[in-house]
């Protein structure tokens, strides 16, 4: 049992007795509504490969109001960790 695998989820051939539709009109389909426009998601194989489709998503967003925004809070969010370490900011800069 591995622990850092995840587990695959089942999957049925079940169609109903009176639907007469195709697949991609089925009810009994789960599938995310922005599915088809990510690459992040799917069966990636690993942690360099779902981390360089995560930054390929990034780098290619047409939003770069929210890339910058997300900048910003991860900057703040990093500096106010450092500030509740104690950590000296000053080996970072020249007297």
């Amino acid at each position: 049992m591995g622990l850092l695998k995840l587990r695959k989820n089942k999957k049925f051939s079940y169609t109903p007795r009176y639907y007469k539709g195709g697949e991609e009109g089925s009810p009994f389909q789960i599938k995310h509504k922005f599915d088809d426009y990510r690459k992040t998601v799917g069966s990636n194989s690993g942690l360099k490969n779902k981390f360089n489709n995560a930054l390929d998503d990034f780098k290619n967003n047409p939003d770069r109001e929210a890339n910058r925004r997300i900048l910003i809070i991860v900057a703040v969010l990093i500096l106010v960790f450092l500030f509740i370490i104690d950590f000296d900011l000053s080996i970072f800069f020249s007297k």
